[in-house]
């Protein structure tokens, strides 16, 4: 299942994923067990560092495909989600071909790339080291953000970039880069998602979205983006909480 979720990402297959960013794993046994195909592993914003990914990864990795998404691109930060088995990496604010290169670079082992080399749990802290070495280039999921007027700008070079999987466009820190923050509908930031949409899909590279709802990402999905984040574990908590007082207070 997870290890093919590259292959399944590529050809273009929907993806329902839902996000993570509750440092217990307790809460990621619960969202894996409900059936999504992925779960959006967020230690870009909130508490996620290496020991809670580490507790997260080991609850729930060997039964749904779990992407990271790291602080930003940096060597250290893509190196160490995937050495704790991340099955791919989500890297926030790549605006430029150069940023995506270097994304790629620091994902792959070489010749294709120049990531570290270390015993870690994703080789079996080192007892499935060979194996794990021999494939890693295969199956590990690199996608990158669009979420800056500068990576609309940039979008063909940087769809274009050998080993890109995927493209997650990122619409409200979009719609701030052009200064209008939240204003999603606004003509600019509309224009500035038709380009990264018509781009991409003619380049055949997978589109991504995030919404809090099914209702948020469904004209999306109905516009061919295939990998798919709805839902936030905090906001399942915190309505769920909301609906039970609301019905006992009824």
């Amino acid at each position: 299942m997870s290890d093919n979720f590259r292959a399944r990402l590529k050809r273009g297959e929907t993806l329902l994923g839902t996000m993570v960013t509750l440092p217990a794993a307790a809460s990621a046994e619960i969202l894996a067990d409900a059936g999504f195909d992925w779960l959006f592993v967020d230690a870009e914003h909130g508490p996620l560092e290496s020991r809670e990914l580490l507790g997260i990864l080991q609850a729930v990795a060997h039964r749904i495909a779990c992407i990271v998404r790291v602080p930003g691109c940096d060597e250290v930060a893509i190196k160490k989600a995937l050495d704790l088995g991340a099955h791919g990496i989500i890297v926030p604010q790549v605006n430029t071909p150069r940023q995506a290169a270097d994304v790629v670079r620091f994902s792959r082992y070489a010749p294709v790339g120049s990531r570290g080399v270390g015993l870690a749990r994703a080789h079996g802290y080192g007892f499935r080291f060979a194996d794990y070495v021999a494939t890693a280039n295969e199956k590990i999921s690199v996608i990158v953000q669009a979420e800056h007027r500068e990576a609309v700008q940039n979008i063909e070079a940087i769809a274009a970039v050998e080993g890109i999987d995927a493209v997650l466009l990122g619409p409200y820190d979009l719609s701030a880069s052009y200064g209008k923050m939240g204003q999603i509908t606004d003509s600019e930031v509309v224009e500035g998602i038709d380009r990264v949409t018509s781009v991409c899909q003619s380049l055949n590279v997978p589109l991504g979205y995030f919404g809090t709802s099914a209702e948020a990402v469904r004209p999306w999905m109905n516009r061919g983006y295939s990998l798919i984040v709805a839902g936030v574990d905090v906001l399942y908590l915190g309505n769920g909480a909301r609906r039970m007082l609301k019905d006992l207070q009824s």
